[in-house]
C-alpha cells in the first residue's frame, strides 16, 4: 500500500507540491482514494447501540417530531444557512477577537488564525463539535470529531457556503474522572494508562481550570514508559512536554495539544470559560434564566415523550431543574426550586427568583455555566452554527434539548453523527488476516475467538471428529427416540433429558479440546490477546479507550493525516481503516 507522507510538522513531504486533503477531496474523496484499506460496518451490527440512535442513523428527518432540522445528508445543510444567519445577532467582531487572541497563545497556526478572519464575515457559518478536555486530547473520538468539522467545513466552502470548524472545549464540565486518565496499547500489548492526581481537583471545581503541578512529569515519564521506543518518538515527547507543563491550566494544556495535532486544517478552538465569550453569552444566560421554569417543563415532557415512544432519555429531567449552574467559590452548585417558588444552589441555603438570577446572570454571567440541557443553545447563540457532530449519546440528549431551543425561540441546530473508525495497525491486521478474522468477530468475546481459531486452523482435524460425533450421536438419538415413541412415549419424553446431559457433556469437551490446544499455542494465544486488546478493549469501541499518543508514537503525525483522510462525510457506518 503506497501513501504520501506529511512531513513531522504537518507539511507536505518533500518531492510533492499539492495536498490531499484539498477542498474538493473533503466532498468528493473516498479514504480508497488516498491509498487506504477501508471496510465498513453498520451500527446494527455494533454491540450496545441504542434504538434511538439507530433509527437516527437510518433516517433523522423521520425523527422530525424530537429534531425539528434534522437533515438526511450533509449536502441539505445549505437549506437552512439563511435561516442560522437571519437569527444569528452575536457581535461577530468581539467573538473573532476573542477566539483570535485565546488561539493564537496556544500555537495556533496561520490556517486556523484565516479562519477566524473568516468567520468574522457576515456571511459564514460554523461547523461545530466539541468534548471534554481529555488528558493527552483524551479518547480517540475526539480527534475523530475535530477532523469531521474540518472536513465538513472544507465541504461546505467548496460549494459555495463559507464554513468554519470550530471546536467547543468543556472546560465548564466537571466530571474529573472522564478526564484524568489517557488509555495506550503499552509495548507489550496489553492496556495500559497514565494518569494524572484525582487531588489535583477539588468536588465541584471545573476541569478547564485546574492547574497542573510538577506532578504532570510524573504523568508523562508514565506514559512514555509504556510507548514503544521509535523514529517517531522524539517528536511526540516534544509535543506532549510542551503541552503540558507544571504551572499550566488543563484546558490550556489540552488546547496546545489539539491545537498542534490539527494545524494543517486550521481547527477554531474556543473555550467557553473565555470572559469576553461569557460576557456575549449574557442575554442567553438572563433569558434562560427568566424561563427556567418553562424550560425544565418542556425538557421534562419531552422525556417522557421519548419514553413513551419506546425510547430512552438521555438525560435526567426535573420540572425542578434550573437551566444554569451557579458558580460559588469556584464550584459549580445546581440550582433547585422550592416549594416557594426560589431556586434554591445545592448544599446552600441560598435562594433567589426567576427574576433575580436572570439580573443577575445578566450583570455577572462569569458565575453561571449552562448545563447540558442549555450547552448547545449557547453554543448556538455565540457562533452561527449550521450543524453539530457528536457522538450516540449526544444524538439522544438533543432530542431533549430540542425543547430548550423552542422554549428560547432558537433554530435547532441539526446534528450529525461523527466519523467513528477503529484503527487497524500491521501487526493486528497480520493476526486477522492469518486467521480469518474481522473486527465483529471480538464483539462475542476473546474465547469466542480463541475456539473458532482452534476449530479452524490449530485443530482442525479433531473439531471435524467432534462435529462428525455430535452429528452421529444426535441421529442415534433422533433414531431411538422414534422408536420410544413408538413403544412408550413417557420413555421418549425421558430420553429428552437425556440428551440435554450427552449434549453438555459433548459440549464440555469441546472446550477442554479448546483449553488443551490453545495451551500448545500460547504464541498464537499472544496474538488474539494482543488482537482483542488493539480492536475491542474493555468490550468497547477502540476510540473510546485509545489515546492518540498510542498511534502518535507509532507512526508519528502522518496517523493524523490518514485519520483525515479516512473520514467519509457520505457513510454513517463504522468505518475500519487498515495502516
Amino acid at each position: 500500500m503506497h501513501r504520501q507522507k506529511r512531513s513531522l510538522n504537518g507539511g507536505r513531504a518533500a518531492g510533492t507540491e499539492k495536498l490531499v486533503t484539498t477542498t474538493e477531496s473533503a466532498c468528493h474523496g473516498t479514504p480508497e482514494g488516498a491509498g487506504l484499506r477501508v471496510e465498513r460496518l453498520p451500527f446494527e451490527r455494533v454491540p450496545h447501540q441504542s434504538r434511538l440512535f439507530l433509527e437516527y442513523l437510518k433516517d433523522p428527518t423521520a425523527l422530525r417530531r424530537f429534531y425539528p432540522e434534522a437533515v438526511r445528508f450533509h449536502y441539505e445543510l445549505d437549506g437552512r444557512r439563511r435561516r442560522v444567519l437571519d437569527t444569528y445577532t452575536t457581535d461577530r467582531a468581539a467573538l473573532c477577537d476573542a477566539l483570535a487572541d485565546s488561539n493564537a497563545s496556544w500555537g495556533a497556526g496561520r490556517e486556523t488564525l484565516d479562519n477566524i478572519k473568516r468567520l468574522r464575515s457576515s456571511d459564514s457559518v460554523a461547523v461545530v463539535t466539541g468534548q471534554q478536555v481529555g488528558l493527552f486530547t483524551g479518547p480517540l473520538y475526539t480527534l475523530y470529531k475535530a477532523l469531521s468539522a474540518v472536513k465538513l467545513a472544507a465541504c461546505l466552502s467548496a460549494r459555495g457556503t463559507e464554513a468554519v470548524p470550530v471546536f467547543w472545549m468543556a472546560t465548564e464540565d466537571h466530571d474529573w474522572e472522564e478526564v484524568q486518565r489517557a488509555e495506550v496499547i503499552a509495548c507489550d500489548g496489553r492496556l495500559a494508562g497514565a494518569s494524572v492526581p484525582g487531588e489535583l481537583h477539588a468536588e465541584g471545581r471545573q476541569v478547564g481550570g485546574v492547574t497542573l503541578d510538577e506532578s504532570i512529569e510524573q504523568t508523562i515519564n508514565q506514559l512514555f514508559d509504556l510507548l514503544p521506543s521509535s523514529e517517531f518518538r522524539p517528536d511526540l515527547e516534544s509535543l506532549v512536554r510542551d503541552s503540558y507543563r507544571p504551572g499550566r491550566a488543563y484546558g490550556e494544556a489540552f488546547a496546545r495539544m489539539l491545537a498542534a495535532l490539527t494545524r494543517a486544517y486550521g481547527l477554531v478552538l474556543l473555550d467557553p470559560t473565555d470572559a469576553t465569550l461569557k460576557r456575549l453569552a449574557a442575554p442567553l444566560y438572563s433569558e434562560a434564566a427568566r424561563r427556567a421554569e418553562e424550560i425544565a417543563a418542556a425538557t421534562d415532557a419531552r422525556s417522557r415523550e421519548l419514553e413513551a415512544a419506546g425510547y430512552h432519555a438521555q438525560v435526567h429531567t426535573s420540572e425542578d431543574a434550573f437551566p444554569l449552574f451557579l458558580i460559588e467559590g469556584g464550584a459549580r452548585r445546581a440550582l433547585v426550586r422550592t416549594a416557594e417558588g426560589r431556586y434554591r444552589a445545592k448544599g446552600t441555603e441560598n435562594a433567589w427568583t426567576a427574576d433575580e438570577l436572570s439580573a443577575l446572570a445578566l450583570r455577572e454571567p462569569e458565575r453561571f455555566s449552562p448545563n447540558v440541557t442549555l450547552r448547545a443553545v449557547v453554543q448556538d447563540f455565540l457562533l452561527p452554527t449550521i450543524a453539530y457532530f457528536g457522538g450516540s449519546a449526544e444524538i439522544a440528549y438533543f432530542a431533549q434539548t430540542a425543547e430548550s431551543y423552542r422554549v428560547l425561540g432558537r433554530p435547532a441546530t441539526p446534528i450529525l453523527h461523527r466519523a467513528s473508525l477503529t484503527v487497524v495497525e500491521r501487526r493486528t491486521g497480520r493476526t486477522l488476516e492469518r486467521y480469518g478474522l474481522r473486527l465483529e468477530d471480538f464483539f462475542g468475546g476473546l474465547d469466542r475467538v480463541v475456539a473458532r481459531v482452534v476449530e479452524e486452523h490449530l485443530g482442525a482435524d479433531v473439531a471435524r471428529a467432534l462435529d462428525e460425533t455430535d452429528a452421529d450421536v444426535a441421529r442415534a438419538l433422533d433414531a431411538l427416540q422414534e422408536k420410544l415413541r413408538g413403544f412408550d412415549p413417557t420413555l421418549a419424553d425421558a430420553l429428552t433429558g437425556g440428551r440435554r446431559k450427552i449434549a453438555h457433556q459433548l459440549e464440555g469437551l469441546r472446550a477442554r479440546f479448546h483449553r488443551a490446544q490453545i495451551a500448545r499455542d500460547r504464541a498464537v494465544l499472544r496474538q488474539l490477546e494482543r488482537a482483542s486488546t488493539a480492536l475491542f478493549p474493555e468490550k468497547s469501541l477502540q476510540e473510546r479507550h485509545l489515546n492518540i499518543t498510542s498511534l502518535l508514537a507509532r507512526h508519528g503525525r502522518y496517523v493524523v493525516e490518514w485519520i483525515h483522510d479516512a473520514i467519509d462525510l457520505s457513510t454513517n457506518d463504522h468505518q475500519i481503516v487498515y495502516l
